[in-house]
């Protein structure tokens, strides 16, 4: 696939991030249900926080980072919080900061790199995550999001090559297998990205994310009706509806698929 091409589907995949923002908030990254601090969120994790909730708690998070930037875990959460609201810079500059403070820390690192990856730092994202890597004690979240950040750059294969390890260690993973399943996506095989996210669903620990990723892939195959009553189990009519519906303007608007496959030839 010519550069040309590789940028079509990393535009492609920042629209198919934003299908997914319309019902979720939750982007593409795999979010982490990491510890909260001094700020306590009852027994949702951030990541399936609603458009509400994660503006309430984004003030809290606030006002705790400024008293405290190098709590660790206030700044991932807070971190968190920017990014599923789209304000990535601001994340990244606060776990520069963090990370300051904890440079040898994996979580920290971990939450740097995927910072510097919603940002556009894709080069740089790479080599945090390598650097929380230890081979003799390797971290399968850290496996997937290399594979996440590999996709994103185009290497497609050496994207899954990671996700595997990561599927070695824990089998039937089912955020693993949903990264497996959009890193298909994303190169245009729609039927593989089905069968590995069907797979995900499938698995016990599988989230809202998890279901709306499939919902979407369903959509881009054109069965709108399926894909909105996938999402329809957990969102709202109005929700699930709002979501198919951006996906029918997209698909309709710029053929974005068509002129994937017509890159790809």
């Amino acid at each position: 696939m010519g550069n040309s091409a590789n940028k079509y589907r990393a535009k492609l995949g920042r629209t198919v991030c934003a299908v997914a923002l319309v019902a979720t908030l939750a982007g593409c990254a795999n979010v982490s249900k990491i510890k909260t601090g001094s700020i306590p969120t009852g027994n949702k994790p951030i990541s399936e926080m609603n458009s509400s909730e994660l503006s309430r708690f984004e003030g809290k998070y606030a006002s705790a980072y400024k008293a405290n930037p190098k709590d660790k875990a206030v700044g991932i959460n807070y971190a968190t919080l920017l990014r599923m609201t789209g304000r990535d810079d601001q994340a990244l500059a606060v776990m520069q900061q963090v990370a300051i403070h904890h440079p040898t820390d994996r979580d920290v690192l971990a939450s740097y790199g995927k910072a510097q990856a919603s940002a556009g730092q894709l080069e740089a994202a790479l080599g945090t995550i390598q650097r929380a890597q230890t081979p003799d004690q390797p971290d399968w979240k850290l496996l997937s999001a290399e594979g996440a950040i590999l996709d994103q750059l185009g290497k497609s294969n050496e994207a899954r090559r990671f996700y595997r390890k990561a599927l070695d260690m824990v089998p039937g993973e089912p955020s693993v297998l949903s990264n497996l399943g959009m890193s298909y996506l994303l190169s245009g095989d729609l039927p593989t990205a089905e069968n590995y996210l069907k797979q995900a669903v499938g698995k016990p620990g599988a989230d809202s994310r998890v279901r709306q990723n499939l919902a979407l892939v369903v959509g881009l195959q054109g069965r709108f009706e399926e894909a909105e009553q996938i999402a329809k189990a957990e969102l709202s009519r109005e929700q699930a509806k709002a979501n198919v519906a951006y996906l029918r303007s997209m698909m309709a608007q710029q053929n974005a698929w068509a002129k994937l496959k017509d890159k790809k030839s």
